[in-house]
């Protein structure tokens, strides 16, 4: 079994920065894919980043050109750095991974953009 643990939420100001980090532990070899859905209050849950072991990576529209995904494969470490954040962006960021879809969760980050 996958245990996924992310670490790095926050309140920031608008226009300011952080890094989420998500961490990925036993069953390693069911781990391919990894990534960050957030959700909201009021709001579904919804897609973010993802990014494969070979370095592909996806963006949703929304975050494209201010967050970027990263990956430490010897580690199974994935980080989401944040930048020009946006009140919009307040939302718990959920990390998930796993072989072909994002089948493991973590708990959750509290990420808060407000003046």
């Amino acid at each position: 079994q996958v245990q996924v643990v992310e670490s790095g939420g926050g309140l920031v100001q608008p226009g300011g920065s952080l890094r989420l980090s998500c961490a990925a532990s036993g069953g390693i070899f069911s781990i391919n894919v990894m990534g960050w859905y957030r959700q909201a209050p009021g709001k579904a849950r919804e897609f973010v980043a993802t990014i494969t072991s070979g370095g592909s990576t996806h963006y949703a529209d929304s975050v494209k050109g201010r967050f970027t995904i990263s990956r430490d494969n010897v580690k199974n470490t994935v980080y989401l750095q944040m930048n020009s954040l946006k009140p919009e962006d307040t939302a718990v960021y959920y990390c998930g991974s796993g072989l072909d879809y994002l089948a493991y969760w973590g708990q959750g980050t509290q990420v808060t953009v407000s003046s």
